[in-house]
């Protein structure tokens, strides 16, 4: 997770007073988080789904369900490996890029990052012990050893997010004379922006991972494989992310709030809002155009309602801004475009959501709902996209600061070299990381596909309920 905005390559416009790295280095950070990030919810929910199917294996006596939980491991410790590699670009890009940032804030932002390292070597260990264990540790031991595994990965995850949420709202450090003379770690850790920040990202990784297993096997039942294995891997990974969904729009809603009440800069470029006003209108689309929206849908009165439920809420807008730290009319377009991005594709996941809940209510097998399925199949690209744009707003409603305040991200970026080859280097990197991984995955599908679903040799010898229930108790004395 970046400390830097998320860029589109249009979106950045170098200017006569911008050092010539500037636009280099924003836009290799904004690849790299990019991927990067796409594997978080993965190594964070997706080991959770794992242990969801393992015990339902040990409970119920489900062979699926533990075959499921045995590929789902492999699968993630795939993408734990890749995420490790691009996860550590990124450490030596803010060294590389972002001399500013580290050399001046470097104390307290540092600190969490700190934490962060003991909890991947934790997820490392652990994911190790789980993936091996499977013939050989008894069922329930074999089991908690993937517990860490889960805790460690939402530990890192919240790690990553106090450093990020540091930098919307820092605090806990002392500068005298241009350095950080004291810093107090829980402070910064758990800035006012912590929790927040944390809960929304918590929740969007398991809502990514759950939709885009469930699109996995969406496409597999579409495509004939109608068996219950298929059904359980649809299902686990679906009605994880339903719950979770009607949650996270509440969580949201709330921090569209906060970000009114404590980031009144962000909350304009959201809306975008050139000038402060009450009666303020929602404007669904649009774009900055010298300062005057264009194209846009307004809806009457409606960001002061939804501010603070009331049509003469008044709203800061960007003329609030000084003219030296107001963001360009491409960054205030860009973000706003992509919480109406944001919002909408999540709204639409949740009409999927509750088109589930009917079929459930109507107890259809949900093998047999064609139509459900081929909208589930585009749902895990969806939810990324959700998660993309949603990290667009974060980053890029900062601008133009990396530390709020404190440090613009003019004076951050490094004054050295030509930063295109590296960028140009990097690019070809996660490119030959990212079709590995992938021609990986295929290949272990593959290789599934040819053992089939069923009636293969799984964990802990079972190939039927009793057997299961043989070795459970087997464990359990």
């Amino acid at each position: 997770m970046s400390v830097l905005a998320l860029d589109s390559v249009t979106q950045v416009l170098a200017f006569a007073d911008e050092p010539p790295q500037l636009l280099p280095a924003r836009q290799q950070m904004a690849f790299t988080l990019g991927f990067h990030i796409i594997l978080v919810p993965f190594g964070v929910a997706l080991t959770s789904l794992m242990l969801i199917a393992n015990y339902r294996g040990l409970r119920k006596g489900d062979a699926d369900a533990l075959l499921l939980a045995k590929r789902w491991s492999k699968v993630a410790a795939v993408l734990f490996a890749v995420g490790a590699i691009t996860g550590t670009v990124l450490s030596f890009e803010l060294g590389l890029l972002w001399p500013g940032l580290m050399g001046r804030y470097g104390a307290a932002f540092g600190f969490p990052f700190a934490i962060e390292g003991l909890f991947f070597f934790t997820e490392a260990i652990f994911v190790s012990i789980y993936i091996y264990g499977w013939d050989r540790l008894r069922p329930w031991a074999h089991f908690w050893t993937g517990v860490p595994v889960a805790l460690a990965s939402i530990g890192g995850a919240a790690a990553v997010i106090g450093a990020n949420s540091w930098m919307n709202k820092p605090g806990g450090f002392t500068v005298r004379g241009g350095e950080v003379v004291e810093v107090h770690p829980a402070q910064v850790f758990f800035n006012g922006a912590f929790w927040y920040e944390f809960a929304h990202m918590l929740l969007a990784a398991y809502i990514v991972a759950g939709f885009g297993v469930a699109s996995v096997y969406a496409v597999g039942i579409l495509r004939g494989r109608r068996g219950r294995y298929h059904r359980v891997g649809f299902l686990i990974s679906f009605v994880t992310a339903a719950v979770i969904l009607p949650v996270q729009m509440i969580v949201g809603d709330t921090i569209a709030r906060y970000v009114f009440d404590s980031e009144p800069h962000k909350f304009a470029a959201i809306e975008l809002l050139p000038k402060t006003g009450t009666n303020v209108p929602e404007t669904l689309g649009g774009i900055l155009v010298d300062g005057e929206v264009r194209y846009g849908i307004p809806i009457p009165d409606m960001a002061s309602i939804l501010a603070a439920f009331k049509p003469s809420t008044r709203i800061q807008g960007l003329d609030a801004i000084p003219a030296d730290v107001r963001p360009s009319d491409q960054i205030v377009s860009t973000v706003h475009l992509a919480f109406d991005v944001m919002v909408g594709l999540s709204s639409i996941l949740m009409v999927l959501v509750l088109w589930f809940a009917w079929i459930m209510w109507r107890r259809r097998p949900v093998e047999r709902q064609t139509w459900f399925l081929r909208c589930c199949a585009p749902a895990g690209l969806a939810a990324i996209a959700c998660l993309e744009t949603g990290w667009m707003v974060t980053e890029l409603g900062r601008q133009p600061w990396t530390v709020v305040g404190h440090l613009l991200t003019l004076d951050a970026v490094t004054r050295q070299g030509n930063i295109w080859p590296l960028f140009a280097a990097v690019l070809a990197i996660y490119i030959a990381v990212g079709v590995s991984a992938i021609t990986v995955l295929l290949s272990m599908r593959k290789r599934w596909q040819a053992e089939g679903d069923s009636g293969v040799e799984v964990p802990y010898g079972p190939q039927s309920g009793p057997r299961l229930a043989d070795a459970t108790s087997r464990s359990e004395r």
